[in-house]
Formats: C-alpha cells, structure tokens, sequence
C-alpha cells in the first residue's frame, strides 16, 4: 500500500516519519508527526483530514485500506490481508 502523496510530501519535507510493517495478516502505515503533536481524524466518505498540531492533510483513503485509525498520536492505515 503506498503512502498517501500529502503524507509523504510531508515526511520528504517536515519532521514526519512514515514507517511501513508488514505483517502475517495485513499490512500498516504509521505515520508520526511528532513528540507532543496533537492528531486528530475526520472522515468523510473516502477523503480523510488529518490535523497535526497546526498543519492540516487532506487525502484519499488508499482502496485497499480497511482502517484508518489515530493510535497513540500517530495516524494508521491498515490493510487486511483477511
């Protein structure tokens, strides 16, 4: 699964670190903005918003995402292998 352009803009221009695990049942993209940046996730249909402290990302979700979720203050796209 590539990374939203948005995302990787960022991570080739910013503080923002992408890593990429793939695992036995699916495959995850995490997406940190930073020590002490506040995330927060909108969804709207298939366009997600991010907001990252002051910064905001507009994207489509991936198609084969299953679920785009904030964990621990970093934004994850999981794809299931199920």
């Amino acid at each position: 699964m590539k990374t939203p352009q948005p995302l990787q803009s960022a991570a080739n221009e910013e503080d923002v670190t992408i890593a990429r695990r793939e695992y036995d049942d699916e495959n995850v993209v995490t997406v940190d903005f930073g020590p002490g940046v506040e995330v927060s996730l909108d969804c709207l249909g298939d366009l997600a918003i991010v907001v990252a402290g002051a910064r905001q990302f507009e994207f489509e979700m991936p198609a084969e995402a299953t679920d785009v979720t904030i964990k621990n203050g970093m934004l994850v796209i999981a794809e299931s292998d199920r």
